[in-house]
């Protein structure tokens, strides 16, 4: 009576083991395809190659946002704003445009402008190349 008992459970056991470890290793390419898609299509479309990487919570993220705000920024330069802290592909994004800066990968902060050719990091750094963009208006 036992023998009968255990083969199943043990069958049970197993295949929710596979069912388990196949939900963790879910890999970012199982996302569906339209949606990162149309993710990135925007942000073409809207940033003309000018993409401003931010994290919500961080406190010079906070100046920069307050700065664009403060000077109606987003009505005179197009560009794209990307969180980073809980977007993974935003992330990865990031780190792909310090690559292409020849940045550290390894210390990578937040802002970060990516302007379509280079890398700016830090609020001041920032906020000037907005107000090159607008001319100090």
């Amino acid at each position: 009576m036992n023998k009968k008992i255990i083969a199943p459970t043990i069958l049970f056991i197993i295949v929710a083991v596979f069912a388990i470890v196949a939900l963790l290793n879910k890999r970012p390419s199982d996302v569906p395809v339209a949606t990162v898609e149309n993710t990135e299509n925007q942000s073409a479309v809207v940033s003309d190659g000018i993409i401003l990487f931010y994290g919500d919570g961080c406190p010079h993220c906070a100046i920069v946002e307050e700065y664009v705000n403060q000077n109606g920024v987003e009505a005179k330069v197009s560009f794209a704003k990307k969180e980073v802290y809980y977007n993974k592909h935003n992330a990865d994004e990031l780190v792909a445009k310090a690559r292409a800066c020849g940045m550290p990968t390894d210390s990578i902060g937040v802002p970060f402008l990516w302007d379509g050719s280079k890398c700016l990091v830090g609020d001041q750094d920032i906020i000037e190349f907005f107000k090159t963009k607008t001319n100090g208006q």
